[in-house]
């Protein structure tokens, strides 16, 4: 009798596929029947195999394959240089880790920049990619203008996450990494945005850097689009943290809304479960640590 193929490799970073989890799989509905519940969503990034397995295992209901991979995996300075292809790949890689263990986790892929400017076709063509290599849902930055392409997404079965706030594709026309959304006039634009992305079918909104009480504000007013925090406080319905950066081992300097969870963990999962545990029992973000006001 044949072994399978992945009993004797050498370099098996992964285990053999376990017994089905007791881990309902995320689903859309599932994450509205969390938010309904009160019970604070997940969300971490992953760029392979390995790490998205551990990060299933950990208990993270969503893994993004943020085009953050740029910096971290690439060394580039910005998520500007990320193409469709290295998406394509990334997300491939990161489906196939889930799928060798098993996984339950919502997998969501960033559209990166360039890919769905041009047009709601374009957009299209570019999430196909994305979906066809595993993801569960596209991300795309920006409001206003992106509403029409979030509808045209959607009517065509494609999940959509938006972001709002600090969006890292469009830094240099914001003029650096800073907050969002501060004063009333640009509250009141980032808010008529998040209504309009709703009401396109966004399922959900990642909110990067905006004040405390905008994003909680803005996620009471969104209750069918759920709102992710990173840097946005303890309000939102749910936190995303760049993997690397939580861990610790980025090539710079932590930003404010980053704790390091490895320094008591003692291990890569045992930081992420210390992660898991501390977003949704409400201990982060500390909105005195973590958050603007």
């Amino acid at each position: 009798m044949t072994d399978s193929p992945t009993a004797g490799t050498p370099y098996g970073t992964l285990p053999p596929a376990s017994p089905l989890p007791q881990r309902r799989p995320v689903s859309l509905p599932r994450l509205a029947q969390m938010r309904e519940a009160g019970e604070k969503i997940t969300m971490l990034t992953a760029y392979d195999a390995t790490f998205a397995a551990v990060a299933d295992a950990a208990g993270v209901e969503c893994i993004l394959v943020g085009d953050s991979l740029g910096m971290v995996c690439q060394g580039l300075p910005s998520t500007v240089g990320v193409t469709l292809e290295h998406m394509a790949y990334h997300t491939a890689s990161v489906a196939r880790g889930l799928h060798r263990v098993q996984g339950t986790a919502w997998l969501i892929a960033d559209l990166p920049y360039g890919s769905y400017a041009e047009s709601r076709e374009q957009a299209l063509r570019s999430a196909c990619q994305l979906m066809q290599a595993g993801a569960h849902m596209v991300k795309l930055e920006g409001g206003g203008w992106t509403a029409p392409t979030v509808q045209f997404l959607v009517e065509r079965g494609v999940p959509v996450c938006a972001h709002l706030g600090l969006t890292p594709q469009t830094v240099h026309a914001l003029g650096g990494y800073r907050v969002q959304g501060k004063g009333d006039q640009a509250a009141q634009q980032l808010r008529r945005q998040a209504l309009e992305l709703q009401d396109a079918g966004a399922a959900m909104l990642v909110l990067e850097m905006v004040p405390t009480p905008l994003a909680r504000d803005l996620t009471q007013a969104l209750p069918r689009c759920h709102t992710i925090g990173i840097g946005a406080g303890s309000g939102t319905a749910g936190q995303v943290l760049v993997m690397h950066d939580m861990l610790g081992i980025n090539l710079g300097k932590n930003p404010k809304f980053v704790h390091d969870f490895m320094q008591d963990a003692g291990s890569v999962r045992g930081a992420i479960e210390a992660y898991v545990q501390a977003v949704k029992q409400g201990r982060f973000p500390d909105d005195a640590l973590h958050a603007w006001n």
